[in-house]
């Protein structure tokens, strides 16, 4: 199951991980949210123990989202020793996230 993430854990699970951290942006009202919400469940149980999955509400978590300038969602942002290492911004297929997951898998 992926990570529910707030603006007050953000920094302890995403940043300070020593995995790399997938961070699906989203909200409740958002179409193609709920197209990509089950794809990154899944993920979460594929690549449990290599990368952490987690989930950042924008509308209940707003600062971290204007931390990072996300301005159009499902935006899902790679995280690799603190930093944005990959960006995917929509609702794409899983062989499309597992393409950008692949390498940060040790």
């Amino acid at each position: 199951m992926a990570l529910e993430l707030t603006d007050s854990n953000f920094e302890q699970e995403v940043l300070n991980s020593d995995k790399p951290v997938l961070v699906d942006f989203w909200a409740e009202w958002c179409g193609p949210c709920k197209m990509i919400g089950p794809i990154v469940e899944e993920l979460a149980n594929e690549y449990s123990g290599a990368i952490k999955i987690a989930k950042l509400n924008v509308d209940e978590h707003g600062i971290v989202a204007g931390t990072y300038g996300i301005r159009s969602i499902p935006t899902l942002l790679i995280f690799k020793d603190g930093e944005i290492a990959d960006t995917i911004i929509g609702a794409v297929p899983k062989s499309e996230l597992k393409r950008h997951l692949d390498p940060f898998v040790a």
